[in-house]
């Protein structure tokens, strides 16, 4: 696989890794009233720190990434093993012509 692959294959991990960490930040509705902007919803964190949601996205994203790549060098999940009623049929190479 060439290297783009890998890099647009992180972006999509990274981007899949975001909407994990992201319900996991912080806890809501410990503020008082009178710090809250208008119209901020009750369940908006207080405090919203971007760099640290994005170094826990990028770690979590890396983890996943470094599981991938070993998966694709060593076979550990494949489509066959994945299939559980038997309806993958051995691809069979064509004739040359």
């Amino acid at each position: 696989m060439r290297w783009t692959s890998f890099l647009a294959i992180y972006f999509l991990i990274w981007t899949l890794s975001a909407f994990l960490v992201l319900p996991f930040e912080e806890r809501q509705g410990t503020a008082r009233a009178e710090d809250r902007v208008p119209g901020q919803a009750d369940s908006a964190p207080v405090r919203f720190r971007a760099g640290r949601v994005a170094l826990r996205v990028t770690i979590v994203a890396t983890i996943l990434f470094a599981l991938f790549v070993l998966n694709y060098e060593y076979d550990w999940v494949t489509a066959r093993s994945l299939d559980f009623f038997g309806g993958m049929d051995p691809v069979q190479p064509s004739a040359p012509r």
